[in-house]
C-alpha cells in the first residue's frame, strides 16, 4: 500500500518534472535533450543484454571511469548502457562510450516508466552507484527478473535516519537488491539495518580515479610560474559559501597581498552567479576562461569544466566546498590524489570516513568556519615545509586506499562471464 501511494505521488508530480526540465534547459541545454526518456519512452530498438550502469551525476560518472576501463579489459565484448539524472553526468558520460554502447536518462520512478525502460533495454545486470536506490526501480527490476546491485554503496547517518522514517519504502527497495558492496564498515552496518544484502566492504571507487596527467602538468607549470604568491583554492564551492569567502577577503585585504585566491563553483550554471558576486565585491578579479596563461589577478574564477586536476595542482592548498554549509562536503579524494592538502569545514558527512582518514594521515585539517579555514589555509600555503609535508601525505593517503575497482570487477564477474 505504501509503494502504491508513493507511485501515485510520483505520477502526480510528473508534469512538474517536465516543467522543471524545460526551465533548466534554458541555462543547461542538455536538460532539454530526449525528455521523453525521462518518462520511459525510447526511440530505436535497443540491443538487449548490455551491462547497465547508473551514474546519476558528475561525481558518480567520474568515479566509474576506472571501473568501466577495468571491466572492458576483463570483458572485451562488453556493451554498456549508461544512464544519468543530471546534465553534467550525461555530458561527462559521453567520454566513456564506445561503439555499441548506449546512453539514456534514467526514467522518473513510476512503475510504468521504469517498466518501459527495463523492457526496452533488457539489461543483463543493473549496477547502481553510491546511493541511487529507488522503490519502483527495485520492485520492477525484481518483477522482470533483472538483477540489480549497488556498488560503492554509501549511506550517511543523516540519510540513514531519513530512510528509517520511510522504512516502509526503503526496506523493500534495499532488500530487493541482488547484492551490495559498501564503501566502509559504517555504511555496511547502516545498509544492513535496512535489509540490504551487503556482501562485502570494498572501499571507495574514487580512490582508484587517476587524475589527467596533462592537466596535472599544466597546473604544475602554472604553479612554477606563479613564484610571488601561492594559490589557495576554494574547490567545488556550493551556494552561500562564495559570499562568506569574499566577505572574509574584504575584511582581510592583506590576504590578497599574500596569496592568490581561486574559486571553482560546483555547478557550471552558477558561474555567472558567482561572477556577479565577484563583481559586486569590488575586489579585482578575472576569469580562468579569459586566457590560457596563469592568471595574474589576486582573485580568480575557475569557470571551466573538467579541469579540477589543473586547479588542484596549481594550488598549494584547497578549501573543501560543500563542507562550510550543511551540504556534506565534496570529493576530497581527488584533491589528495593531485597532491593538494585539504582544509575542510564541519560538514563532511558525504565523505565521513575519508575525511577522518585524511585528517589522521595529516593530509587535511578541519575548521569550524570559513574564516578560520581561510586563515589556516593561508598559513599552510605560506609555510613551504608544512605544505610540502602535507602534499606528500595527501598523495600517500589517496594511493593507500586504492583497490575498490579490482574488487568490484571480481564481484561483478558472475553476471558478466
Amino acid at each position: 500500500m505504501t509503494r502504491f501511494l508513493y507511485s501515485c505521488l510520483m505520477w502526480a508530480l510528473a508534469p512538474l518534472l517536465w516543467l522543471k526540465l524545460q526551465f533548466r534547459a534554458r541555462r543547461e541545454p542538455v536538460y532539454g535533450q530526449a525528455i521523453a526518456e525521462r518518462f520511459g519512452y525510447y526511440g530505436e530498438t535497443a540491443q538487449t543484454g548490455a551491462l547497465w550502469i547508473h551514474a546519476v551525476s558528475l561525481g558518480e560518472t567520474r568515479a566509474i571511469r576506472s571501473l568501466v576501463k577495468a571491466l572492458r579489459l576483463a570483458h572485451p565484448d562488453l556493451r554498456l548502457l549508461l544512464t544519468h539524472g543530471t546534465a553534467t553526468g550525461r555530458s561527462e558520460g559521453v567520454k566513456l562510450l564506445r561503439k555499441g554502447d548506449v546512453q539514456a536518462w534514467l526514467p522518473w520512478d513510476t512503475p510504468a516508466a521504469v517498466g518501459r525502460f527495463l523492457r526496452h533495454f533488457q539489461p543483463r545486470l543493473g549496477v547502481l552507484i553510491d546511493t541511487e536506490v529507488w522503490p519502483n526501480l527495485s520492485a520492477v527490476a525484481q518483477q522482470q527478473g533483472i538483477p540489480l546491485v549497488l556498488v560503492n554503496a554509501r549511506l550517511s547517518e543523516r540519510s540513514w535516519r531519513k530512510a528509517h522514517r520511510w522504512s516502509a519504502l526503503a526496506k523493500p527497495a534495499f532488500s530487493g537488491l541482488s547484492a551490495v558492496w559498501a564503501q566502509t564498515e559504517e555504511d555496511a552496518k547502516r545498509l544492513r539495518s535496512l535489509g540490504a544484502p551487503v556482501n562485502a566492504v570494498m572501499g571507495n571507487l574514487k580512490f582508484d580515479a587517476v587524475p589527467d596527467p596533462q592537466l596535472l602538468a599544466t597546473g604544475q607549470a602554472w604553479r612554477n610560474a606563479l613564484t610571488v604568491r601561492p594559490v589557495v583554492l576554494l574547490a567545488i564551492s556550493r551556494e552561500g559559501e562564495e559570499a562568506i569567502f569574499l566577505q572574509t577577503l574584504q575584511q582581510h585585504p592583506e590576504y590578497l597581498q599574500q596569496a592568490q585566491w581561486w574559486i571553482v563553483p560546483r555547478h557550471p550554471q552558477r558561474f555567472e552567479e558567482v561572477a556577479d558576486l565577484l563583481q559586486a565585491s569590488g575586489l579585482p578579479w578575472q576569469r580562468r576562461s579569459q586566457g590560457s596563461a596563469p592568471p595574474e589577478s589576486g582573485l580568480v574564477l575557475g569557470d571551466s569544466m573538467g579541469e579540477m586536476p589543473l586547479y588542484y595542482s596549481v594550488a598549494s592548498v584547497a578549501l573543501l566546498g560543500g563542507s562550510f554549509a550543511p551540504l556534506g562536503g565534496q570529493n576530497l579524494i581527488e584533491a589528495c590524489a593531485c597532491g593538494c592538502p585539504v582544509v575542510m569545514g564541519p560538514h563532511t558527512f558525504n565523505f565521513e570516513q575519508a575525511a577522518q582518514w585524511a585528517i589522521d594521515a595529516q593530509a587535511g585539517v578541519r575548521c569550524t568556519s570559513m574564516a578560520t579555514a581561510m586563515a589556516q589555509a593561508l598559513n599552510i600555503a605560506l609555510d613551504k615545509p608544512l605544505q610540502h609535508k602535507m602534499a606528500q601525505a595527501a598523495q600517500l593517503f589517496a594511493s593507500s586506499h586504492q583497490g575498490a575497482v579490482a574488487h568490484s570487477v571480481t564481484a561483478l564477474a558472475p553476471w558478466l562471464d
